[in-house]
């Protein structure tokens, strides 16, 4: 196979980091299996007919492949040489995430299967192969175009349409090995303790034996902070607390996001070290005061961009490890201090890169339009999948200081009547399991039209009305404990009631603006591009529409803040702050000054 450079070569977990691993990015066997019969035919056991270069997509540019029909199901292959220094450690085999339904296979031998596009999993190759032997690695990934499956953006008509964008399948992270000892540190839960002026650990365990010790040694600029050291033979996940003392106290968040680092280590009976890792933490917390979301205490307007987190080379799958740092600074050029990350589990260097920059985030889901019975192709029945696929992200984002709120679901649809259904259940299983996960950040049940749980933390609407006088009418309700809420157009309730929750408006603008597009073109035709309402008629008019809507909301002080659509173009839909090659598009710093809120109103809010 011919030589390619490692293409994204940073490494992939930067919360957990341990010395030794080996990137497996690059050129892999690779072969579509249109017909999802390749196990049958004999795929397992043979080299494969193509060449793909991951971690990219096989419907994207940067894969070499660029194939964007329909992918029933792909195979990969690579035969990698385990080092020979790791020696007496077990291997771990490691995929940021694969989408959708995964097997993987070492010399013939099943080891993994997984379900979901977002999330990672682990294959353990145990005594398949030693130090210094080669094993043949195969990867079958299913991506069926019906039935339950959260997708997010991916379009289900063959053509991209609307904000439906070129669908993803099989590798589009990284893929790595580790060693690790036999007994040795799964992924800590770091939970900042701002009132108390501490972290708390808890260092899960793969498992135990006499005389098992770990130890937790907090950091800065300055040196040594604080240290723990606590027995880890009594249970499974042993629990630490570093006190940070008040000459070292830094809390975190946008302008100073101070960062403490964490070194984790495993100690056995001698003292002697048997496995350790390096982490960092933010000290910061996130609460409700009244109709008010608070980062340490105080209200944080959340001047929030909808991101969708794609690339026209890569599609899912960040070009390089700067395009990622690039669009959060983009973002914060443009007057935004956040993002939702819309419809995709971000890989966890961007969020990385959003603990170290200050810049808040919501945590979602990839899912998008779930409605049971709905008669729609791009409606995505829920199931219990759902579930275990988001529990997975909870578990791999819990500890990164920039996410200030969990989405769990999207725009979900249905009446709401006297019956329960399905909808309702997993709504509310997937808001449970967040809040059994995570009692430090609030949740939103489902963003926009159908909020089933009456307990929702944060009560949100979507409203993409372009006239900033309408919208101002529309918004009008909140002082009076009756916000806009989604509805049918006949006006029967898709949510439980407003009980008085913080409230935000967590998609509204969508400014449909394309200079070559608007020159080209007359009156509405959608060909070529996509966006919100009519479109404006040059920038100055994109201008006033901006500021006028987003002055509404920033002039509400019952408001905590907005999310606009969106950040960049993606293919066709040309509605974003920058095109979509992250180009130029129009005048970013009158974008960032129309979202300076009324120095009053936020006095009044800091009293």
């Amino acid at each position: 196979m011919p030589t390619h450079s490692v293409p994204r070569p940073e490494y992939p977990r930067p919360q957990f980091v341990r010395s030794d691993w080996l990137n497996l990015n690059g050129a892999w066997q690779f072969e579509t299996d249109q017909g999802d019969s390749g196990l049958e035919r004999g795929l397992l056991d043979r080299a494969l007919h193509d060449e793909i270069l991951v971690p990219f997509p096989p419907e994207s540019e940067l894969s070499g492949i660029g194939d964007t029909d329909f992918l029933q199901a792909v195979w990969y292959r690579r035969t990698v040489t385990l080092p020979a220094d790791w020696a007496g450690r077990r291997v771990l085999l490691h995929f940021g995430a694969v989408d959708y339904d995964t097997t993987v296979w070492a010399d013939g031998r099943e080891v993994a299967r997984h379900r979901g596009g977002f999330t990672p999993f682990t294959a353990d190759l145990g005594d398949i192969a030693g130090p210094g032997a080669d094993v043949v690695i195969t990867v079958r990934a299913r991506d069926p175009k019906s039935g339950p499956q959260a997708r997010g953006k991916q379009a289900v008509q063959y053509a991209n349409h609307d904000c439906n964008y070129t669908r993803v399948t099989g590798i589009w992270q990284t893929v790595w090995l580790e060693p690790v000892p036999e007994l040795h540190l799964r992924r800590p839960r770091i939970t900042p303790d701002l009132a108390g002026s501490a972290f708390h650990l808890e260092l899960p365990l793969s498992g135990n034996r006499p005389g098992l010790r770990v130890r937790a040694v907090l950091s800065d600029g300055g040196g040594e902070v604080s240290r723990a050291e606590v027995r880890a033979d009594l249970d499974m996940a042993p629990r630490l607390v570093l006190p940070v003392p008040d000459d070292r106290r830094r809390e975190w968040g946008p302008g100073d996001p101070h960062l403490y680092g964490l070194r984790l280590e495993l100690l056995d009976a001698d003292g002697e070290l048997v496995d350790s890792l390096d982490s960092y933490a933010g000290l910061r917390a996130v609460g409700l005061r009244g109709k008010a979301v608070t980062l340490n205490g105080r209200p944080v307007f959340q001047r929030l961009v909808l991101d969708q987190g794609w690339y026209p080379d890569g599609l899912m799958t960040a070009p390089t490890d700067a395009a990622l740092v690039r669009d959060i600074e983009l973002a914060m050029a443009a007057g935004f201090n956040g993002a939702r990350l819309h419809q995709k589990v971000f890989e966890e260097r961007f969020l990385y890169h959003a603990d170290r920059l200050g810049y808040l985030v919501w945590g979602e889901f990839g899912d998008w339009g779930c409605e049971v019975g709905g008669s729609s192709g791009d409606n995505q029945q829920p199931d219990a999948s759902y579930v275990s696929q988001w529990l997975e992200a909870l578990e791999r984002d819990y500890s990164h200081p920039s996410i200030i709120g969990w989405c769990p679901l999207n725009e979900t649809y249905q009446k709401l009547h006297d019956r329960i259904t399905q909808l309702d259940a997993v709504t509310r299983a997937m808001f449970l399991a967040t809040k059994a996960m995570d009692t430090t950040r609030p949740v939103v049940d489902a963003s926009g039209y159908s909020h089933r749980v009456a307990e929702t933390d944060i009560y949100d609407a979507h409203n993409y009305e372009q006239d900033p006088e309408e919208f101002r009418t529309l918004m009008s309700g909140l002082a009076k404990g009756d916000p806009f809420v989604n509805s049918y157009d006949n006006g029967a309730a898709y949510s439980q009631p407003y009980r008085g929750q913080p409230y935000f408006v967590s998609e509204f603008g969508g400014i449909w603006w394309d200079p070559e597009a608007a020159a080209a073109q007359s009156g509405e035709d959608r060909t070529a591009s996509w966006g919100y309402g009519e479109r404006v008629r040059d920038e100055e008019e994109f201008h006033a529409r901006f500021a006028g809507l987003t002055q509404v909301l920033l002039e509400d002080p019952n408001m905590f803040g907005y999310c606009y659509t969106q950040l960049t173009d993606v293919f066709q839909e040309q509605n974003g702050i920058y095109r979509f090659d992250r180009g130029v598009k129009l005048d970013v710093d009158r974008v960032r000054a129309a979202q300076l809120r009324p120095a009053a109103i936020e006095e009044r809010l800091q009293d």
